[in-house]
């Protein structure tokens, strides 16, 4: 059976998987992610739950398959500018913006040694910096650097063009705009972290040892910005005491109004960490419920005893000017107690925001109350993937991504 071909928008694991699905089932297809590099989220994250296992393996996995699968193009730094026409015969106009490498670039990195400009890293959620022209990540596919032109000194420097032997650098590149015509349209371009600077008595942006969860991730990885060690921002002492604050902005309605599902087992998984690099630390987490269900059970039953599990909404997090420490005030809702607790650092379990919440699909296309795209679109041929639908885990995100395929593939063959 021939079908036509298959756009899938967003690279992250849900792209990912309904790209590798479609094509291994017999379509082309066109894949597109706003990033330098394929992998989203995923990408930065430094284990799975409930297994801890790294998610290069995963990730790894599918690019080889990209690779080796000609029925699959991908195109990084891009993004949809419009989309016109109907389910099996859709045109979509593409734009790519200039990474100012090109194919020939190996990867040598000789460009970064003699670059004197930086910026800071998005990768590692501003918690370091790179140089101007950098690889996203240590793993990052496609392998190549990418140069941030407002963060160049231009062409009266061009130490990174003179030292390039193989004419890898372009600094006069162009963006490209160019059309593709598909029979139906994955949108798999999955979330944002809640923006916790909106909590202000939590003292996100103020305090500097206050984390969010995403960042904690980061921190955690070995190609992290702390090289995996666990420490305070604010004089990079091993952290002895820490707060999990659960529904930081979640289940609230001057924030999120809903429950983003994962955070609970992601702080749990995040408590390993600290656990395994300071097995003597007191690890606090401070939640409304705890939801680890099904097959997360397990998991919570085996970290629950491990930590001090605290049922009560936190009110606020304050500083000590001097030593930098956070006091949590909370009350306990078991005991009725007014807690003030004092760590070396708070994490924020924040919520999971649908990028479509900031950038809808230019398809005119249902969303749900919260911002996520409704299960029916309203759109024939168009079909959402992964946590741009609702929140979801690693693992059930690839499940929903590879349920969009085959609705993809049968867009394709209908007309």
């Amino acid at each position: 059976m021939a079908y036509k071909s298959i756009l899938v928008v967003g690279g992250g694991i849900s792209g990912l998987t309904a790209a590798v699905e479609a094509s291994e089932a017999g379509s082309e297809v066109y894949l597109v992610e706003e990033k330098s590099y394929l992998g989203g989220r995923v990408a930065q994250m430094n284990q799975y739950f409930p297994k801890l296992c790294p998610p290069n393996c995963g990730l790894e996995i599918n690019f080889r398959r990209i690779k080796q699968n000609p029925r699959i193009k991908f195109f990084t730094l891009s993004e949809i500018e419009s989309i016109e026409g109907e389910e099996g015969d859709f045109t979509v106009t593409v734009t790519a913006k200039p990474r100012y490498v090109n194919q020939n670039c190996t990867a040598c990195g000789k460009c970064t040694e003699v670059c004197p400009a930086e910026r800071s890293n998005e990768f590692n959620y501003g918690m370091d910096k790179t140089k101007a022209i950098y690889r996203a990540h240590a793993f990052a596919f496609p392998m190549k650097y990418v140069l941030d032109r407002e963060a160049c000194l231009g062409a009266e420097c061009g130490k990174c063009v003179s030292v390039c032997e193989y004419g890898a650098i372009e600094l006069d590149m162009e963006p490209k705009s160019f059309k593709l015509n598909v029979g139906s349209i994955v949108w798999a371009t999955g979330w944002e972290p809640y923006d916790a600077t909106k909590i202000s008595y939590y003292g996100y942006g103020r305090h500097q040892n206050v984390l969010t969860n995403v960042m904690l991730e980061r921190m955690a990885a070995h190609n992290g910005p702390t090289g995996g060690k666990i420490v305070r921002p604010s004089d990079g002492k091993e952290v002895k005491t820490i707060a999990f604050v659960q529904c930081a902005g979640s289940r609230d309605e001057n924030h999120l109004a809903y429950c983003s599902g994962i955070c609970c087992m992601a702080s749990l998984k995040q408590a390993t960490y600290v656990l395994k690099q300071a097995p003597d630390a007191k690890v606090s987490m401070f939640y409304i419920d705890v939801r680890a269900m099904g097959k997360y059970e397990d998991f919570y039953n085996n970290v629950k005893d491990k930590i001090n599990l605290i049922k009560g909404k936190v009110g606020e997090i304050s500083e000590d000017a001097e030593t930098k420490d956070l006091i949590v005030q909370v009350e306990n809702q078991e005991t009725g107690e007014i807690m003030r607790e004092r760590v070396d650092m708070v994490v924020l379990a924040t919520g999971m925001v649908p990028s479509t919440a900031g950038s809808k699909v230019p398809a005119g296309i249902v969303y749900d109350e919260d911002g996520f795209i409704a299960s029916e679109t309203g759109k024939p041929g168009i079909y959402g993937a992964g946590s741009v639908k609702k929140p979801l885990d690693v693992a059930s995100s690839a499940k929903d991504a590879t349920a969009a395929a085959l609705k993809a593939l049968q867009s394709t063959v209908r007309r």
